[in-house]
């Protein structure tokens, strides 16, 4: 009976499923750090050039040329208890606790510039890391065989454009080219195989074919895992509108869109059987049998669209207050299919089924004199994880609330710094999460393990700007 083990592009295709930076799901920081002091609830304040990301419409009202260059850095702690994690023969998987699986912080840069050409047009361009992750849980934990490492890197460019039609209504719209890269690994289950096959006529033919070429057949008793990895990266094409109404002086609401952006995620997958045992013919043979070769991999998504609503009311010199509510259309992903081109690979399906969400913020601004702005922000945010038996070990999501709080500091009439503090905390995440293709099936690709714990998590999030007006 022909092996086969679940494949590695799994993580990268959760992780480029995952939504746009003003949602749950990969969410890499913040895209603005003026946004981040305010919960990200400032979309209809349009103060920087920062508005390219939140809406372009915003460009509108601001002069001359202005540069904004940020940085957030991400402070994760996370803690996973297992609950009895299972080979498919329903065994237990043994191995270690996960520990110091996240890293103790990731940088993510931003960079945004908006020209005024004239009373109606202003053209601008930004660049920000919509999204990403990185987790190293090792080969040795208890859900090796789902995952033992992902890395997603992604960065957007956006050059945008705004028409002001009258003082009343503004337009926007940009350009959305998204570079993804992603790199991945996971254990293979060699042992748990090798036990389900033990007394079969297949398991007497893996030992006559060691024992013919030279091997110790006694070795299948005591079989390590396998490792297999994984990379991919892919440029997608997708656009953002925006539209601001202004009221009064005072009083102004925005609407903003983010389409889709369809990806073709392509990379290799390698195989390493050499550590299985201390017998190469023997690591040989079980790769061979297992039909796992080195090739390529692919696998085909959209990234969800949202839709974002804001409002922005000045209440008096001194204090400013701000709503956004941002809805993300997660259902039309449902289950991801991975195929592996050239090969006799069963295509993976990868059980997902994410729901739609929305997150709902609210801030202020308090100017607490002409150089020193204060400000503050709160938010709900949804995950699209549905329940603990469509979460996977790469995307432990789970809904959470953001804690804002920052400031804008004048350094001259032409420069301000902007500094941000987020402390996000996310609901405890159950994982029961089963995969249904046992690595013994021919028609699919799957290792069968079933991955049961509690997540536990929170982040602090840390921004730095500086704006300039020329």
């Amino acid at each position: 009976m022909q092996h086969k083990y679940l494949p590695l592009i799994i993580a990268a295709a959760l992780g480029a499923m995952s939504v746009s930076a003003q949602a749950s799901g990969y969410r890499f920081g913040s895209q603005s750090v003026a946004g981040q002091g305010t919960a990200e609830s400032n979309g209809a304040e349009a103060n920087d050039a920062t508005t390219i990301f939140s809406n372009p419409a915003g460009m509108s009202r601001l002069d001359g040329l202005q540069i904004t260059a940020g940085a957030t850095v991400v402070v994760p702690h996370s803690s996973f208890n297992d609950s009895g994690s299972t080979r498919f023969t329903t065994t237990p998987t043994g191995g270690t606790a996960a520990k110091d699986y996240v890293p103790s912080s990731v940088t993510a840069p931003s960079f945004y510039a908006s020209k005024k050409l004239n009373d109606q047009w202003a053209v601008g361009l930004g660049m920000f890391v919509p999204y990403g992750t990185k987790i190293q849980y090792g080969d040795t934990w208890t859900g090796r065989y789902a995952l033992s490492d992902v890395k997603l890197e992604s960065v957007t460019l956006n050059p945008s454009a705004s028409f002001k039609l009258n003082e009343q209504h503004a337009f926007g719209f940009g350009i959305d080219a998204e570079f993804m890269k992603a790199n991945l690994g996971q254990a293979v289950d060699v042992p748990g195989s090798v036990a389900a096959l033990a007394g079969t006529p297949n398991a007497l033919a893996l030992q006559k074919q060691i024992a013919a070429l030279g091997g110790n057949p006694k070795l299948l008793g005591a079989t390590r895992d396998a490792h297999g990895s994984n990379d991919g990266k892919d440029w997608g094409w997708g656009f953002n509108l925006g539209y601001m109404f202004t009221l009064d002086k005072d009083t102004r609401f925005g609407v903003s869109y983010r389409s889709p952006i369809v990806h073709k995620l392509r990379g290799s997958t390698v195989w390493d059987f050499s550590k299985v045992t201390d017998d190469p013919i023997v690591n040989g043979v079980l790769q061979a049998a297992s039909h796992k070769v080195n090739s390529a991999a692919l696998v085909e998504l959209r990234t969800p669209e949202t839709l974002s609503v804001n409002a922005f009311h000045q209440f008096d010199s001194k204090w400013a207050g701000m709503a956004d509510v941002t809805f993300v259309r997660h259902n039309r992903l449902g289950d991801l299919d991975i195929q592996f081109p050239g090969t006799a690979e069963g295509a993976e399906v990868i059980r997902q089924q994410w729901k739609n969400t929305v997150r709902v913020s609210l801030g202020g601004n308090y100017a607490y004199n002409e150089n020193l702005t204060l400000r503050a922000g709160l938010a709900y945010d949804q995950s699209p994880v549905q329940s603990a038996e469509l979460t996977h070990p790469a995307l432990p999501d789970s809904d959470r609330m953001q804690y804002s709080f920052g400031a804008n500091w004048k350094l001259s009439p032409r420069s301000s710094i902007d500094l941000a503090y987020s402390f996000l905390d996310f609901k405890d995440a159950n994982i029961n999460y089963t995969n249904k293709c046992n690595p013994l099936a021919t028609a699919c690709t799957g290792n069968g393990e079933t991955t049961r714990g509690t997540y536990q998590t929170h982040l602090s999030l840390i921004g730095i700007a500086y704006n300039y007006k020329f």
